[in-house]
């Protein structure tokens, strides 16, 4: 993900105060202006792909949920839908209700984090206070409602874990008016305030282009006005039996996200309202049986499911061999989608934006880690690695580096690149 570019070149990371994780740029600069940009990923591989191998279906939904804190609702209800797809579960509309009312409540979770996250790399810390106190809220909703602040564990094969209370539904409603006075507030302020227009407009920005090109997902595209959202386009859980808006600006510059997050955080306020008022009764699962004794009936076949993360279209991939685990896994998260935007949105940007530019398509690092293998052209078996074999080449990779050399042979371990 580079171009020739001649000029001084500054390297941003791996381990930099802007970056909350590793990744690396280098930044080729003429004065203070940035002229190109290249960008290498997975200094934080954690085998979460290949250590689903090893588990149960049921075990998994609580492994995925793991991969990220603020999406930890997208993951496991994007592998349950599409384990429910291959065992032909019919999941019951409470369930479905629940599961968005949750989806809604993380998103807002997610964006609030952002939001304060974006004040503070501005140089704008009281946004931050403002944006992570508010965000108490919906925290504060998600323990009462599933017991967890961060990860909630209610989803499981079939349907979810736990119910919604009559008592918990009226505190939801109560707190989404509170919540909608601040919102209001956001709408009103931030893009207003001197601050964020001088650090945010027309910086960093993403044409509509560009963002089709590299298929942008999530408040990233959108803000560069492309209507893409799977909640509409391709409905799952309960979102065909919500009304909402699907944001969108022809800007595409940060300021641009910032707003349409902002928004989109009103629309998932409208959202966990009908969800909380209109929840039909019904049972809490598809089937009574217990989960193991329906995950001995799946049968060999392979599913895509799609869910709208926080961050944008996240994507599950699954083949089962007719066990009660997996045989494959694979997981596109929209960080991953992103970064090409980041790279152009960087050019022509200058040093001083780069925290901000990179900040403002909410990166997951650790979920979009990669590895690459270089081997000798052979699919025989010969190249794949198990888990003991991937622990012990890291580690012989690790100990060569540090001695100044490099793993050699038929397999060679590249880290900054990814499939």
């Amino acid at each position: 993900m580079s171009e020739e570019v001649s000029g001084t070149e500054i390297p941003v990371g791996p381990q930099h105060p802007s970056l909350k994780e590793p990744a690396n740029f280098t930044l080729t600069v003429d004065g203070e202006v940035i002229t190109g940009a290249d960008l290498k990923l997975s200094y934080n591989h954690r085998g979460i792909e290949q250590a689903v191998l090893s588990k149960s279906y049921l075990e998994n939904i609580y492994l995925l949920e793991r991969i990220c804190g603020i999406c930890s609702h997208a993951h496991t209800t994007s592998f349950a839908i599409g384990v429910e797809d291959l065992l032909d579960l019919d999941v019951p509309r409470r369930a479905n209700y629940i599961r968005t009312l949750i989806g809604e409540l993380e998103r807002i979770h997610s964006h609030m984090l952002w939001l304060g996250v974006a004040g503070h790399e501005i140089g704008f810390d009281t946004l931050w206070q403002y944006a992570w106190r508010d965000r108490e809220i919906v925290l504060d909703l998600l323990e009462e409602i599933t017991g967890n602040r961060i990860h909630y564990s209610i989803n499981t094969i079939g349907g979810v874990r736990q119910d919604l209370t009559a008592e918990q539904r009226e505190t939801v409603l109560e707190k989404m008016d509170e919540l909608e006075e601040r919102i209001d507030f956001y709408l009103e302020t931030v893009p207003n305030e001197e601050t964020v227009r001088m650090r945010c407009e027309n910086v960093g920005t993403v044409s509509a282009e560009l963002a089709r090109e590299y298929c942008a997902a999530g408040p990233v595209g959108r803000a560069s006005g492309l209507p893409v959202d799977v909640r509409r386009d391709a409905p799952y859980a309960a979102y065909d039996e919500m009304d909402f808006d699907v944001i969108t600006d022809t800007a595409g510059d940060l300021l641009a996200r910032t707003t349409v997050r902002i928004r989109e955080i009103a629309e998932s306020i409208k959202i966990i309202r009908q969800a909380a008022a209109d929840i039909p009764d019904g049972d809490l699962k598809a089937s009574p049986k217990p989960v193991q004794a329906l995950l001995a009936q799946i049968p060999e076949d392979d599913v895509v499911s799609r869910y709208e993360a926080p961050r944008g279209e996240l994507i599950h991939y699954i083949r089962a061999d007719g066990t009660d685990t997996p045989e494959r896994v694979h997981i596109r998260v929209p960080t991953l989608a992103n970064w090409p935007t980041v790279v152009e949105a960087l050019r022509g940007s200058y040093i001083a934006d780069t925290p901000i530019v990179v900040a403002g398509i909410d990166p997951c690092i650790s979920c979009t880690s990669r590895i690459g293998v270089e081997t000798d052209g052979s699919h025989d078996g010969e190249d794949s690695f198990n888990l003991e074999e991937l622990r012990e080449y890291g580690m012989e990779w690790y100990d060569k580096r540090a001695d100044g050399g490099s793993v050699t042979g038929d397999r060679q371990f590249d880290q900054g690149d990814r499939p």
